[in-house]
């Protein structure tokens, strides 16, 4: 064996010497295994190496032996430096307590041994020192070497076997269980307002951040939370979120617990009709929260004030103080009813003596409807101007045509009712009433000029001066033709005559006339138009009955079917065409209904065969039999007798002679449909064709 192998190791030199033979027997020493501590092992410094000699020799029992340069201690006997094996085990314990027992997560006190700018080294009993920010001293900035502290264990050794301390969350602990035993409690803290942020402040509590909501600041509604930065504020924890580590708080909750004795002596003097004063502790859109000294009272806005109130703010504004009037008390729902305006006397108090009818009045126009606007003339005093009040001439359909809301309006009292606390105002009564001497210059009889202002199915109104209109009614625009629209005669805009026909002054209406201004034609027609007269007629219009045709003088002729031509016409459009001329002889004339019945037939009777020939070649017929016409013919009543040859035509010609001028004139050809003058006024109107009837007392008002 080498020398280098000597001097290796103590345990492998005693290795060595117990596998060489001898021949003294020598109890056997057990080989270390890997388990096997070798420290206390006593290993004596090598000397100057010399010459290992092989040589047989009896070793004597002993508590140690040596082995060239090295000497091998027996470790069951004598440790180290003379240490027993009860003596180490004593040793080691002493070592052992200087270390702590540590687990992740615990809280344990320390010392601090170290302390730089960014730094703080703590000692806590551990193999090493932590080291922890100096930032998590911020509630300890004067911190000293040698101070104890309080730190949480976040873990034993790190990757890089380290030891991770932290003070803030030691003390995040030890307020958490501070704060957690305060909400069982009820226990109060106090607070510093830190910082605000949407809906509340953020505060310190006792070292960490908690919420108080703007709700809880106050028992009144708190508008301004800037102004309450910086200040000191005792509260309860009302809330704690172990999750997420939040914590609100409340003020509030501590000013109602003072207020509760004050709110039941309140509660308990509570009379209706009691005056007391308060402050506006809100408003809102239906009237406005006052705090009587902790008990809320609600004002409607309709308790305000006398007057109209669109919002409660123009009334009252916050924390202003006021004097109420409790109206009623609800004990079950704790709701107290409080009024304003009962504290001031009734605006209708006395009206009478303050406002006469026919006296004249300033007020604002605060609201409209459909039949009217109403004008406050006092707070609480509103009359109503009715849509008819507002003007002698013109109709008004809205109010709105004429007022605006907030309009200064200055209108006469036309009735005051102090019972149903209603006034009847108008405006057109400022003016005198042009009707009244309507009739000084519209005479009945008289003729004027007039501008068509509308056309209706009945009329067209006629307006005679601005705001004054009359009606024109349908069968009164023509002598001599039938008009169905008055369209087909006025248009709107034209400068028309017309005649004075009616007046109804209560109503205000007047019925005109336009043919009136001409003289009656029917008067004079009989020599011109009598029975056997020739005429020439232009087709102006086909009915189902014949042909209406316009003869000189602008006169309307009918012609009936049977009369067109000497066979039956099937279909007039076919045969004739509007504005044909035809040669006509008036077979019947009747002046009093305005009705004259042409025939072209009996004209064609009188003429030349050519004629007749051309006549009937123009207009084509389906031609009937001998036997046809005999039927349409025959009397009625009487038995037929079967004809032929000349006899029957004689018979036919005989009986169409005695029955021409025999037909029934149609509806819409009768001029002289009477118009009853009630009918006339009714259908008329001085101001619009849809005139109303004037409003009762009791709708005006």
């Amino acid at each position: 064996m080498s020398e280098q192998n000597e001097t290796v190791s103590p345990v492998t030199a005693h290795v060595a010497e117990v596998a060489e033979p001898t021949s003294v027997a020598t109890p056997p020493t057990p080989a270390p295994t890997a388990t096997t501590s070798v420290a206390p092992t006593a290993v004596v410094a090598p000397s100057a190496p010399k010459e290992k000699k092989h040589t047989n020799h009896t070793t004597p029992a002993s508590t140690g032996s040596s082995k060239g340069n090295m000497s091998i201690i027996d470790p069951q006997s004598k440790l180290g430096s003379g240490y027993t094996t009860d003596e180490r085990d004593e040793m080691t314990k002493l070592y052992d307590q200087t270390f702590s027992a540590l687990k992740a997560d615990q809280v344990v006190k320390g010392r601090v041994v170290t302390v730089t700018a960014s730094e703080v080294a703590v000692d806590i009993g551990f193999k090493s020192e932590g080291i922890i920010p100096r930032s998590e001293f911020s509630m300890l900035p004067n911190v000293n070497v040698g101070d104890e502290v309080e730190v949480l264990v976040e873990a034993v050794e790190d990757r890089e076997g380290r030891l991770l301390l932290s003070h803030k969350r030691a003390n995040f602990i030890r307020v958490w269980e501070r704060v957690g035993e305060a909400a069982k409690t009820g226990e109060i803290l106090q607070v510093k307002c830190i910082r605000r942020i949407k809906g509340g402040l953020v505060v310190d509590l006792l070292g960490i951040e908690a919420f108080m909501p703007g709700s809880q600041i106050d028992i009144k509604p708190v508008r301004d939370f800037d102004a309450y930065l910086g200040q000191t504020m005792d509260v309860r924890v009302v809330k704690i979120n172990h999750p997420s580590e939040n914590v609100v708080v409340s003020h509030k909750v501590l000013l109602e617990d003072t207020l509760n004795d004050q709110r039941a002596k309140v509660v308990e003097t509570l009379e209706r009709g009691q005056v007391l004063e308060g402050t506006v502790k809100a408003i809102t859109d239906f009237g406005a929260f006052i705090d009587l000294g902790g008990v809320d009272g609600l004002v409607h806005i309709t308790d305000l004030s006398w007057g109209r109130v669109s919002h409660p703010s123009e009334v009252v504004k916050l924390d202003q103080t006021v004097n109420v009037v409790v109206l009623d008390y609800d004990e079950n729902k704790k709701r107290i009813s409080l009024g304003m305006k009962q504290l001031l006397p009734h605006p209708w108090a006395e009206i009478e003596q303050r406002y006469a009818v026919g006296q004249h009045v300033t007020g604002k126009i605060v609201s409209m409807t459909d039949y009217g606007a109403f004008l406050e003339i006092e707070k609480g005093i509103e009359g109503l101007i009715h849509v008819s009040e507002m003007s002698w001439t013109q109709h008004v359909k809205h109010p709105s045509q004429i007022f605006t809301i907030g309009q200064d309006v200055e209108a006469a009292i036309l009735s005051i009712d102090q019972d149903s606390k209603k006034i009847s105002l108008g405006v057109k009564q400022l003016e005198p009433d042009p009707w009244t001497k309507f009739l000084e210059k519209y005479p009945i009889g008289s003729v004027h000029k007039g501008i068509v202002r509308n056309l209706t199915n009945f009329g067209a109104f006629v307006e005679l001066e601005p705001g004054v209109d009359g009606l024109v009614h349908i069968g009164d625009l023509s002598w001599t033709k039938k008009i169905r629209h008055p369209g087909e005669l006025l248009k709107k805009g034209d400068e028309v005559d017309v005649m004075i026909l009616g007046f109804d002054s209560e109503n205000r209406r007047i019925a005109l006339g336009h043919k009136q201004v001409k003289d009656n034609p029917w008067e004079t027609l009989s020599e011109a138009y009598s029975e056997g007269t020739d005429a020439a007629g232009k087709i102006i219009r086909f009915l189902d009955k014949g042909v209406v045709v316009e003869l000189p003088g602008g006169i309307d002729g009918f012609v009936p079917a049977s009369q067109l031509a000497f066979h039956s016409v099937k279909n007039i459009g076919e045969s004739f065409k509007l504005d044909e001329t035809l040669n006509l002889r008036v077979i019947e004339f009747d002046a009093e209904n305005k009705k004259i019945v042409l025939s072209a037939t009996e004209w064609l009777k009188g003429q030349d065969r050519e004629i007749v020939d051309e006549y009937n070649a123009k207009h084509p017929v389906g031609k009937e039999t001998l036997e046809e016409t005999s039927k349409k013919s025959a009397p009625r009543g009487k038995k037929k007798v079967a004809s032929t040859g000349e006899d029957a035509a004689t018979e036919t010609s005989t009986d169409a002679s005695e029955h021409i001028g025999t037909f029934e004139f149609p509806e819409e050809l009768n001029h002289s449909v009477p118009v009853p003058e009630a009918e006339q006024l009714s259908e008329t109107s001085s101001v619009e064709p849809t005139a109303e009837a004037p409003a009762s007392e009791e709708e005006k008002a």
